[in-house]
């Protein structure tokens, strides 16, 4: 029984011949050329082409539409140490030169105002959001903007503060704990 079957687009091996089958024996393979003339070949020197009729389907696209129809798997999110999860939320850097991009013709008394309405903004904004940990940056300097920020944070009932992490801050900087509402 032969491979071929009439119909079949055909090229031979030696040459660069393309035909159509339209005999078929057991001993011979008769073809079309695409020039019009009909050669005799045995089966072994003749080669199936793709007309375009068969899909194909390589290994690749399989893969992509497994991959799109698959379920994805949930991905194990280590948990946070100790020291990640008490970070703070939150940092709000109370340099003039954080704040406003010149403080020239500014007095010491403006800065201060400036620094301070600042704080006192995102000390709102976080128990608005219900953040509960802010840093404020303020230096270490003269002291004046610290003791400022305390008298603020005094003012408020359900805020803790405390300096921040040496190793990250320095002195520089105070660490807030907003106390939420039940």
């Amino acid at each position: 029984m032969s491979v071929f079957a009439i119909g079949d687009a055909v090229e031979t091996l030696d040459d660069t011949i393309k035909g159509i089958v339209v005999g078929v024996s057991p001993k011979e393979i008769i073809i079309e050329s695409s020039d019009g003339f009909q050669l005799h070949y045995a089966a072994n020197e003749l080669m199936k082409i793709d007309t375009g009729d068969t899909i194909k389907v390589t290994n690749y696209e399989v893969a992509r539409i497994k991959s799109e129809k698959e379920i994805p798997k949930r991905k194990n999110n280590p948990a946070p140490k100790a020291k990640e999860r008490n970070a703070p939320k939150m940092e709000v850097d109370l340099h003039i030169n954080q704040l406003i991009k010149s403080s020239k013709g500014m007095s010491k008394h403006d800065m201060l105002n400036l620094q301070l309405e600042t704080a006192k903004r995102q000390l709102q904004f976080a128990i608005s959001k219900r953040i509960q940990k802010i840093v404020f940056i303020h230096g270490v300097g003269e002291g004046v903007l610290k003791e400022e920020l305390n008298y603020l944070f005094r003012r408020h009932e359900n805020v803790t503060y405390y300096d921040a992490d040496y190793k990250k801050y320095g002195l520089g900087a105070t660490e807030v704990y907003i106390h939420q509402n039940k």
